[in-house]
Protein backbone atom coordinates (compact mmCIF):
# COMPACT_ATOMS: atom_id res chain seq x y z
CA UNK A 1 0.00 0.00 0.00
CA UNK A 2 1.49 3.37 -0.99
CA UNK A 3 2.23 5.82 1.79
CA UNK A 4 0.27 9.06 1.82
CA UNK A 5 2.19 12.31 1.75
CA UNK A 6 1.68 16.03 1.74
CA UNK A 7 2.45 17.23 -1.80
CA UNK A 8 3.32 20.67 -0.46
CA UNK A 9 6.49 19.16 1.01
CA UNK A 10 7.96 17.98 -2.31
CA UNK A 11 9.88 21.18 -3.04
CA UNK A 12 11.28 21.21 0.49
CA UNK A 13 12.35 17.57 0.13
CA UNK A 14 14.15 18.40 -3.12
CA UNK A 15 15.95 21.29 -1.42
CA UNK A 16 16.96 19.04 1.47
CA UNK A 17 18.40 16.51 -1.01
CA UNK A 18 20.55 19.23 -2.56
CA UNK A 19 21.69 20.59 0.81
CA UNK A 20 22.22 17.48 2.92
CA UNK A 21 24.45 17.46 5.94
CA UNK A 22 27.97 16.06 5.73
CA UNK A 23 26.76 12.91 7.51
CA UNK A 24 23.72 12.46 5.23
CA UNK A 25 25.95 12.76 2.17
CA UNK A 26 28.48 10.31 3.63
CA UNK A 27 25.82 7.70 4.44
CA UNK A 28 24.12 8.17 1.08
CA UNK A 29 27.12 8.23 -1.28
CA UNK A 30 29.30 5.76 0.60
CA UNK A 31 26.65 3.17 1.48
CA UNK A 32 22.93 3.59 0.77
CA UNK A 33 22.99 4.64 -2.89
CA UNK A 34 24.95 1.44 -3.72
CA UNK A 35 23.01 -0.81 -1.34
CA UNK A 36 21.35 -3.74 -3.17
CA UNK A 37 17.91 -2.86 -1.75
CA UNK A 38 16.67 0.55 -2.90
CA UNK A 39 16.66 3.49 -0.51
CA UNK A 40 15.26 6.96 -1.14
CA UNK A 41 16.52 10.09 0.54
CA UNK A 42 14.44 12.95 1.89
CA UNK A 43 11.22 11.00 1.33
CA UNK A 44 7.88 12.58 2.20
CA UNK A 45 5.68 10.40 4.39
CA UNK A 46 2.49 11.94 5.74
CA UNK A 47 3.34 15.44 6.92
CA UNK A 48 7.01 14.59 7.43
CA UNK A 49 10.20 14.31 5.41
CA UNK A 50 12.39 11.43 6.53
CA UNK A 51 16.13 11.32 5.85
CA UNK A 52 16.16 7.87 4.22
CA UNK A 53 13.44 5.34 3.41
CA UNK A 54 13.50 1.74 2.21
CA UNK A 55 10.10 0.61 0.95
CA UNK A 56 11.01 -3.07 0.65
CA UNK A 57 12.01 -3.23 4.35
CA UNK A 58 9.53 -0.58 5.53
CA UNK A 59 12.49 1.14 7.20
CA UNK A 60 13.16 4.79 7.98
CA UNK A 61 16.64 6.01 8.88
CA UNK A 62 17.05 9.33 10.65
CA UNK A 63 20.31 11.14 11.34
CA UNK A 64 20.14 13.48 14.32
CA UNK A 65 22.31 16.53 14.88
CA UNK A 66 22.71 18.45 18.12
CA UNK A 67 19.38 20.28 17.70
CA UNK A 68 17.64 16.97 18.48
CA UNK A 69 18.81 17.23 22.12
CA UNK A 70 16.55 20.21 22.82
CA UNK A 71 13.29 19.45 24.66
CA UNK A 72 10.99 20.69 21.86
CA UNK A 73 12.91 18.64 19.32
CA UNK A 74 12.76 15.54 21.52
CA UNK A 75 8.97 15.86 21.80
CA UNK A 76 8.64 16.43 18.05
CA UNK A 77 10.83 13.40 17.29
CA UNK A 78 8.75 11.25 19.65
CA UNK A 79 5.47 12.24 17.96
CA UNK A 80 7.01 11.80 14.53
CA UNK A 81 8.40 8.35 15.38
CA UNK A 82 5.08 7.24 16.85
CA UNK A 83 3.31 8.32 13.66
CA UNK A 84 5.78 6.49 11.41
CA UNK A 85 5.58 3.35 13.56
CA UNK A 86 1.76 3.50 13.40
CA UNK A 87 2.19 2.98 9.64
CA UNK A 88 4.15 -0.22 10.31
CA UNK A 89 7.52 1.41 9.64
CA UNK A 90 10.62 0.75 11.71
CA UNK A 91 12.63 3.86 12.57
CA UNK A 92 16.39 3.71 13.16
CA UNK A 93 17.91 6.87 14.59
CA UNK A 94 21.63 7.62 14.59
CA UNK A 95 23.51 10.61 15.90
CA UNK A 96 25.63 12.48 13.39
CA UNK A 97 28.59 11.62 15.63
CA UNK A 98 27.78 7.90 15.15
CA UNK A 99 28.15 8.34 11.39
CA UNK A 100 31.39 10.27 11.90
CA UNK A 101 33.00 7.89 14.39
CA UNK A 102 31.37 4.49 13.81
CA UNK A 103 30.42 4.46 10.13
CA UNK A 104 30.96 0.72 9.62
CA UNK A 105 28.84 -0.07 12.69
CA UNK A 106 26.01 2.18 11.46
CA UNK A 107 26.10 0.51 8.05
CA UNK A 108 26.22 -2.94 9.63
CA UNK A 109 23.14 -2.24 11.76
CA UNK A 110 21.24 -0.89 8.76
CA UNK A 111 22.17 -3.96 6.71
CA UNK A 112 21.16 -6.33 9.52
CA UNK A 113 17.83 -4.55 10.04
CA UNK A 114 16.97 -4.53 6.32
CA UNK A 115 17.70 -8.24 6.01
CA UNK A 116 15.75 -9.13 9.16
CA UNK A 117 12.72 -7.05 8.17
CA UNK A 118 12.57 -8.52 4.69
CA UNK A 119 13.06 -12.08 5.95
CA UNK A 120 10.39 -11.79 8.65
CA UNK A 121 7.88 -9.72 6.68
CA UNK A 122 8.41 -6.59 8.88
CA UNK A 123 7.93 -8.20 12.28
Amino acid sequence: MPLRYNGNLIENAKALRKNGTKQEKHLWYDFLCKYPVRFQRQKTIGSYIVDFYCCKAQLVIELDGSQHYEENAKRYDTVRTEYLESLGLRVLRFLNSDVDRHFEGVCGLIDKTVKERIATGFR
